[in-house]
């Protein structure tokens, strides 16, 4: 069954517009290329050599969003209301359209998601790699759910997590994506995790990543709108969200928590670190750790 793949080339400074606009339109899914932090990447990946010569001669100072039509889809509409949003929002930008089978776009980001080594304890393994480590290894497969590990905002938190769970915790994830930071926790120690995602496509995959690392029946994942499906008090909460996200989701929080309950917030771009930060205090947690790499933050945060 072929799909359309249509092509939005962009410079790099406007990345993030054209994949909220893409967001907008696509109903097949979207997939991105951005290469502009591959060097950083590199060096951070445990198998250097499983990285291919063409990934380091990708431009860096440009972004492809990739939008996938179902063959029942016209593209000449999509291209017209892309042209129409992208004029609007004042990019440069090049349009291309090409065929590709189903299969080939839901599994190309395989070949760039490769072992990565996090924190002193942990290592995230794509579930088709053999990786020898004596570390805690997260068997993952992300699918068309966020979290492999290797996003900045993703591994601030499994770091937070390898430095903190000791052992016996009750976790909750919120907004859970593929699962990986509940997954990470019960595997360092935690007794209990529960999942929660407005998408229930990210449900199944944190539940089918979690069946793969043996931990199924220790954590629960339900479709849900940020805590709306928590209940009781929680050892360590985790929301690797967005800013806006972590400010409606803050009067939610002290309820949930005991006094000496750890929440991690991230997924938060450092222009709005600030904002977060003040939504949080607002409802009595303090501020015990700022977290920053590469113009993302984590915070980490207790009742005051």
């Amino acid at each position: 069954m072929e799909w359309t793949d249509i092509t939005l080339t962009v410079p790099k400074s406007a990345a993030d517009t054209a994949e909220a606009i893409a967001t907008m339109i696509a109903n097949g899914g979207i997939y991105v290329e951005d290469y502009s932090d591959l060097e950083q990447q590199v060096q951070e990946i445990a198998h250097v050599d499983l990285i291919e010569q063409e990934l380091l001669d990708k431009p860096r100072d440009q972004v492809i969003v990739h939008l996938y039509l179902a063959p029942d889809e016209e593209p000449s509409q999509i291209l017209g209301l892309l042209h129409d949003r992208l004029e609007e929002a004042g990019i440069s930008y090049v349009l291309g359209t090409a065929g590709v089978e189903q299969e080939d776009w839901q599994n190309a980001w395989k070949k760039y998601y490769h072992a990565t080594t996090v924190g002193k304890r942990l290592a995230v393994v794509p579930s088709w790699e053999e990786f020898e480590t004596d570390r805690i290894v997260l068997k993952m497969d992300p699918g068309m759910a966020f979290g492999t590990g290797t996003h900045e905002t993703t591994s601030l938190c499994l770091e937070v997590l390898d430095e903190n769970i000791k052992g016996g915790e009750r976790m909750l994830d919120i907004g859970t994506g593929s699962g990986i930071l509940a997954i990470a926790a019960l595997k360092l120690g935690a007794a209990r995790a529960e999942g929660v995602d407005i998408d229930p496509m990210c449900v199944r995959t944190a539940g089918e990543n979690a069946a793969a690392n043996g931990i199924g029946e220790e954590f629960q994942v339900l479709v849900g709108d940020l805590s709306d499906k928590a209940s009781g008090k929680y050892d360590i909460i985790t929301a690797n969200i967005v800013a806006a996200a972590i400010c409606a989701l803050a009067p939610a929080l002290p309820a949930l928590m005991k006094p000496e309950t750890l929440f991690v917030a991230s997924g938060i771009i450092d222009t709005r670190k600030e904002e977060v930060i003040s939504a949080l205090q607002a409802q009595g947690l303090v501020i015990r750790e700022v977290k920053e790499k590469k113009g993302w933050v984590c915070l980490v945060c207790g009742l005051a």
